[in-house]
Formats: structure tokens, C-alpha cells, sequence
């Protein structure tokens, strides 16, 4: 290729992106990517509302090349919610498009930290920035400061969670420069920052594109499986935030930042259950155990579908709240006891019991949930916990649960549901939602149900090998 025609490529490259992707890195892109492509020379800021797993990261990267290889002398800025997730993402797209490339192999030098043009390393380049754990505001906003360039690109990817320290930044960045842009790309995980204000207050200083995979939209990602957005919507229902965030790539209405609202609990303090509705059921119950002097230890019984009256105790050492909880297991023959272990506090209950010939399973808040779309056993118990209220759960007539049910809040890391640190919602409750929680250890795992006994001691019917018990089921 002689200088004239490499020169005449560059300039058609830079106007027509999509043409770059085509020819230089020998790809097709996506229906998406293509009018993402087309947009970007023509907007200085560009934002990306997407779902899970569309190929977000691969454009960026695709961009991120095409602006290095089309503007002399260019700088980019990239970085990410955290240092790994840059280098596990972006990063290694940068890496595996550029070895589809030998122009930009011959062109370009990839290192951990930084991509360098050979011929100008000092002043042509890509740069990976990053911020530690514990940054303060300032310090946050160092990681993206200082960069001037007549040609100058932010990245940010991931960047629902990213500091607004670190966009006002960037924004300070497209002051001066011949041509200097902003491109964020992220899941609608949040109901504040960068990406929701480029989606709402902002939204008309932006380009913005939002990527779906709703099965039944012409328009959606071909990377995300029809049959698998079908599935999560049927399981978890349109409404769902798990499934508004991931499938639908939208913002989960600020409404739902509560797990439950005090008419659901209050409705279901006022059902009633035949015994018939839920004696099949295994008997359940979760303990939850005092970690300071003002907090309570809770013993909190469930079958099925209803939950019965709490036992409380009060400045209880291990020996005497074991013996509470083994009165209960013994008296109500439970199948499943769950104990609070977190942090240790529960490790003297569960021994005493153990000596006392029982079998306490320990729970571990901050432990890994069965289901994936929880970032711990915590969240995974609570959003169970308040599925099984708006299933039709009985709850037990003690006003203290309307409160501590209804002030947690949940949020998202990442694409993980997490539920409001318990310190928060003690700090904002008054007090310890104690009962909440000694409630939401009955659903830490599945149990198997009992051969039919009423109380009395009287066998009924077996139940049926290999039926499951639905403990959502009326």
C-alpha cells in the first residue's frame, strides 16, 4: 500500500468507523455496533445503557483502536470500576483485536499499563488508570486528571458504579483539543450517576444508545441467547430488577429500591392458613444471634407458607440460648435449623447444640449464594424471604417486622443484587432488624419435607418420592 492510498484509508477510517472494524480488524459488527460506529465521529459524548453480555467492552475497544490508528498524536484515558475488571476486560479486548490486526501490530506496542505508538511512545498512546480501594474524592478524580491532548479519548467502561469524581474529570478534559470525546458503557445498575444522568438530566448532552436483548425486539443483541432472555423473564417475570437490568437493559424504577412495601407485610400478617395448606411442609427455623448488648437473639419458626410467633431472648450466653433453641427443635420435631454464624458470633450456639446431639446448619451472610443473580447468602435470603410474602406468605401479627422488613433497600454491584448494609438499615431502623433476619435464615437452603406426621404423632399419607417441595405453592 503506497502513502497516498494508506493515507486516503486513515481519513476513511476515521470518518466511517465501520469501515475500520471491517477492514483493518476483518470483523462484521453487530447491528448495534454498526450505528454505535456510524454515531461516533459526529458526538463528543457517547453512552451506552446495555444489558448483560452484548459485546459492550468489544466495541469499545474497536473505537478505542480506530481513534489511535486516526488521530495523530492521540491520547487515551481508559479505566474501569475497578483495576481487574479493566484488566480483564477492556484491556484484554485491546489485546485480542490488535492480534487480529498487522497494522496495528506493526504500529503499536500493547504493555500491561499502556499502548504505545512505536514511533512516538512518549506522545502517542493508550493509557489503563485505575484507583485504589480506600481513594478519597480527590484522589479518585486523579486518575483521570491531567490529560491534554489536541486528540484526546476518555474510556470508561463499566461505569455504573464508577465515582462522579472521576467523570467530572474527564468532563474537565474536553476543555481544549482539536477533537476530544467521552464514551461510557455500562449496565443500568444504579439510580445515580454517571450513566443514569446521561440517561435522564443529561440526557440531551449525549449520544445514547441502549442495547437489549429482549427477545422480542427486532433491534437486540444477536450475542445474548433468545432462549436464555426467555427463561429469566418466565422464572423471575417482566417486572423483575434482576431482569430489567440484565435482559432489558433498563433502570429498575427508584420504587423497587425497596425490597417490600408495609401493605405487603401488613397483608400478610393478616392471612390465615388451613392447616391442611401447609402441614406437608418442613418445619424451619432460623436463629439469629446477638452481636451486641442492645441487639436481640431471635428464634423464628416457618413451615411453608406460614411463619409463626418469634421466640426472643435478651442477654442470653450460648449455653442458655442452645438450650432455648433445642427446647424448640425437640418440642415442634424441626427438620432445619439455621444458625447466623457470620462473623463467628453464632460458633457457641451451634457447638452447644452439636453437645446437646443436634445437627445446626451455620449460615454465612457474606457466603456464596446458590442463586447467581446475588452477590451473597444474605441477598439471596431476604429477596426470597419477600418473593415468599408476595407468594402468599402468613406472617405472624408483630409490628416490629413491618419496619425491619421494609427498610432495607437493595442496589447492585455489578450485575449482583445486594441488599443495604445491615449497619445502614440498624442505624436508619433505630435498632437491629433482628427479627427480619432470623425470618430470612429460613430460606438459606432448600429442605427436604418430612414424612406426613400431624401433631398429634399420627402418620398420614408418605409424601411422594422426588416431588420437591414448593414452599411458593398454595
Amino acid at each position: 500500500m503506497t502513502s497516498a492510498v494508506a493515507s486516503d484509508r486513515i481519513r476513511l477510517w476515521r470518518e466511517k468507523p465501520q469501515a475500520f472494524v471491517r477492514e483493518c480488524l476483518g470483523v462484521v459488527p453487530d447491528p448495534w455496533q454498526d450505528y454505535v460506529l456510524e454515531a461516533f465521529p459526529h458526538n463528543q459524548r457517547v453512552a451506552l445503557k446495555a444489558c448483560k453480555g452484548p459485546g459492550k467492552t468489544a466495541l469499545l475497544a474497536m473505537l478505542a483502536w480506530n481513534f489511535l490508528l486516526t488521530r495523530p498524536h492521540a491520547n487515551i484515558a481508559a479505566t474501569s470500576i475497578t483495576g481487574d475488571n479493566l484488566k480483564d476486560g477492556l484491556w484484554k479486548e485491546m489485546a485480542k483485536w490488535q492480534k487480529r490486526s498487522p497494522l496495528l501490530t506493526a504500529a503499536f506496542e500493547w504493555q500491561k499499563q499502556r499502548i504505545v505508538c512505536r514511533e512516538h511512545p512518549e506522545t502517542w498512546f493508550m493509557s489503563a488508570r485505575s484507583w485504589s480501594k480506600g481513594a478519597d474524592s480527590t484522589q479518585q478524580a486523579d486518575t483521570l486528571a491531567g490529560f491534554h491532548a489536541d486528540y484526546l479519548l476518555f474510556l470508561l467502561d463499566e461505569v455504573g458504579g464508577i465515582p462522579d469524581a472521576v467523570m467530572a474529570a474527564a468532563e474537565a478534559g474536553l476543555a481544549s483539543g482539536v477533537e476530544t470525546k467521552l464514551m461510557m458503557a455500562g449496565n443500568p445498575t444504579h439510580l445515580e450517576g454517571p450513566l443514569w444522568r446521561a440517561s435522564t438530566t443529561e440526557r440531551h448532552l449525549w449520544f445514547l444508545h441502549e442495547i437489549t436483548a429482549d427477545p422480542d425486539d427486532p433491534l437486540r443483541t444477536p450475542r445474548v441467547s433468545v432462549e436464555w432472555a426467555r427463561q429469566q423473564i418466565e422464572k423471575y417475570g417482566r417486572d423483575s430488577p434482576w431482569v430489567l437490568v440484565n435482559v432489558f437493559g433498563r433502570f429498575p424504577p427508584s420504587s423497587l429500591n425497596a425490597l417490600i412495601g408495609p401493605d405487603e407485610v401488613r397483608e400478610a400478617m393478616r392471612r390465615h392458613r388451613r392447616e391442611d395448606e401447609y402441614s406437608f411442609a418442613p418445619r424451619v427455623l432460623g436463629v439469629d444471634v446477638a452481636r451486641e448488648g442492645d441487639d436481640r437473639s431471635v428464634i423464628f419458626p416457618r413451615q411453608g407458607l406460614v411463619a409463626f410467633e418469634p421466640i426472643i431472648l435478651r442477654n442470653v450466653n450460648s449455653v442458655q440460648g442452645a438450650g432455648a433453641v433445642a427446647r424448640k427443635i425437640t418440642d415442634w420435631r424441626v427438620q432445619a435449623t439455621f444458625v447466623d454464624n457470620t462473623g463467628g458470633f453464632g460458633g457457641g450456639w451451634i457447638d452447644q447444640l452439636q453437645l446437646l446431639g443436634h445437627a445446626p446448619l451455620p449460615v454465612h451472610y457474606a457466603g456464596r449464594p446458590n442463586d447467581a443473580r446475588y452477590l451473597n447468602k444474605r441477598a439471596e435470603m431476604w429477596f426470597e424471604l419477600c418473593d415468599w410474602i408476595k407468594g402468599g406468605g402468613t406472617l405472624p401479627p408483630v409490628d416490629e417486622l413491618v419496619a425491619e422488613l421494609t427498610t432495607p433497600t437493595y442496589t447492585f454491584r455489578g450485575d449482583k443484587l445486594q441488599i443495604e448494609p445491615k449497619d445502614q438499615v440498624k442505624e436508619r431502623l433505630g435498632r437491629s432488624p433482628d427479627l427480619a433476619d432470623a425470618l430470612a435464615q429460613t430460606f438459606a437452603e432448600f429442605v427436604a419435607p418430612p414424612p406426613a406426621i400431624d401433631r398429634a404423632g399420627d402418620r398420614r399419607a408418605p409424601v411422594a418420592k422426588g416431588v420437591d417441595y414448593n414452599p411458593f405453592a398454595l
